[in-house]
Formats: structure tokens, C-alpha cells, sequence
């Protein structure tokens, strides 16, 4: 890759716990060791994607920064869309999905060893009901979860872990949908049914072991029941998946027709409730950094 003269520092001020001027400082002063320049831009949360779009468009960057979770990767990723600029993770919001999935470090002197570096990856991304989705979207318990989680005060896992009983509680599973693929119709209920790029949700839940992130396919899994014992297995990393728990078809397309309105999520990101999915790989790639 070609030598780094200019970066754009994407930060999201509010998200997550972290010291955000910490991170700008500490990326400003490996920059200015070889002499590259540093432009940051602080999302508002108006009309921050336009924003992005119109600085990279009159400028010239060599590299894109997020420091951020995964709606502000993902804001930044439809931004960049058309001009195939490298990104590199900073993960620092509630959840971090798709840093866990890139196996992006906690140490903020790794992170920039790899925003640094030379090795990136052409990765895959969803086009799902006309927008983009990185690592994994779905329609049911877990939406439900989320909404709630936005609701509350407590942020963070503690936060999603104080919502769980409560969205349990409430939930009207199990879910029916209609799953059209290319050469047959699935008719099935359960709990959850996602949509994953990726391996990992943000809290580690390896509920896709056989997941990557550039092989031009997604997974769809449907959750047919609450089973403690096989959520439990998935926090642990086990690869070993229960078909009993979860189906798991590999596709490049689909749409999906659920009985009735039910919650839905892209990338940690509460939508709202849906009736209908249309979801395909999509024909652009995101440039990332990797190690």
C-alpha cells in the first residue's frame, strides 16, 4: 500500500466509555512521526454521513480512521462507498461487533499498528431493504433486546444484560417467517433469525463459526428456541453447533416474510418492526485494515 500522507479521524464522542481525545491525541502523534497530516471530524448526529462524504470528496485521504462502535463504522462505510479508502477500526462504542470479527485488539498501540500497517482485507457487506449491513442483522428476540437497550441508561454489556430478563418477559416468540431462496421456500418459527457476514456478535457469541467475512456469501441462521446451556456454549467460543438450536443456510441471496411485524437490527442498530427482508451480498467491498 502506498505511503500515508493524509488521514481522516472519524470520532464518535459519545459512544461508548472510552477517552476519546486521548485516542486523537495518542494517533496525532504517530502521524506526526512520519510526518502525515491529521483532519478529525467529531459526529453530531446531523446529517453526519453527507458530512463525511463532502470532506473525502474535496480532499485527498490515503486512509480513514473510526473511533467508534458499529453504527459509526457503518455511517462511515456508506459514506466511503464509491471511493475505496482504507478504513481502520478503533473500536470504541457499546458494542463492537465488527472489531470482534476482525480480531481487532483492545490496546490502542495495536490498533495503530494495524491502521499502519500494510494488510487490508476486501471485505463482504449485506444490502439489506436498500442499506448496508457489516457484520450481522436480525429479526426477533435480539432486536427486541436492543430496542430496549436503547430505552435505558446503562450502557455497555451490563446495560444488554439488565434488558435480557425483562425482553424475555415481554417477547411474543416464537416468530414465523417465510424464507424465499433461489431454488426453494423455507416455512419456519423460532426466536431469532439473523442475517450474518461475520462470525461474532459485539459481545463475542460465536453464533456463526463457519462465517467469513470475504467469501461472498452470508449465512442465514434461524434460532429455533431459548436453550441457556447453547447460548452459553456460543459465549465460549465452541464451534460445535447444535442443528436442534440453530439452522444455518449459506446463501448470496434471500427474502424473508414474517406472519406478522417483528423487531429488527442491523449491526447493533435498532430499525424498527418489519414485515418483509430482501437481503443480498452486495457488489461493493469495504477495504479494511487487518493484522
Amino acid at each position: 500500500m502506498k505511503e500515508i500522507q493524509k488521514v481522516l479521524l472519524v470520532v464518535n464522542p459519545i459512544s461508548g466509555d472510552l477517552n476519546k481525545e486521548q485516542i486523537i491525541q495518542t494517533i496525532e502523534n504517530e502521524l506526526l512521526k512520519i510526518n502525515a497530516r491529521l483532519i478529525t471530524y467529531k459526529t453530531t448526529g446531523e446529517n453526519d454521513q453527507d458530512k463525511i462524504k463532502k470532506i473525502v470528496a474535496e480532499d485527498k485521504f490515503d486512509r480513514v480512521f473510526v473511533a467508534g462502535g458499529d453504527g459509526t463504522i457503518k455511517q462511515v462505510a456508506e459514506a466511503l462507498i464509491n471511493f475505496l479508502i482504507p478504513i481502520a477500526i478503533f473500536p470504541a462504542g457499546s458494542a463492537n461487533g465488527l472489531a470482534v470479527n476482525l480480531g481487532i485488539p483492545n490496546n490502542l498501540k495495536d490498533q495503530l499498528k494495524i491502521a499502519m500497517g500494510n494488510k487490508h482485507k476486501e471485505m463482504d457487506m449485506l444490502e439489506i431493504n436498500g442499506e448496508l449491513c457489516l457484520h450481522i442483522s436480525d429479526l426477533g428476540l435480539n432486536a427486541e433486546l436492543i430496542k430496549n437497550y436503547e430505552h435505558s441508561r446503562i450502557r455497555g454489556k451490563m446495560g444488554y444484560l439488565l434488558q435480557s430478563i425483562p425482553t424475555l418477559w415481554e417477547s411474543k416468540y416464537p416468530f414465523e417467517f417465510e424464507i424465499e431462496l433461489d431454488n426453494e421456500n423455507l416455512t419456519r418459527a423460532g426466536i431469532l433469525l439473523a442475517f450474518a457476514n461475520a462470525q461474532k456478535y459485539g459481545t463475542g457469541a460465536n453464533v456463526n463459526p463457519k462465517g467469513k467475512l470475504d467469501d461472498g456469501i452470508f449465512e442465514i441462521l434461524l434460532f429455533k428456541n431459548f436453550d441457556i446451556l447453547e447460548i452459553l456454549k456460543t459465549l465460549r467460543n465452541e464451534t460445535d453447533v447444535n442443528s436442534e438450536f440453530v439452522e444455518i443456510i449459506p446463501v448470496k441471496s434471500a427474502r424473508v416474510f414474517c406472519r406478522k411485524p417483528v423487531a429488527f437490527q442491523v449491526d447493533g442498530e435498532y430499525i424498527g418492526e418489519k414485515e418483509e427482508i430482501s437481503v443480498k451480498i452486495s457488489a461493493k467491498k469495504l477495504p479494511i485494515m487487518t493484522y
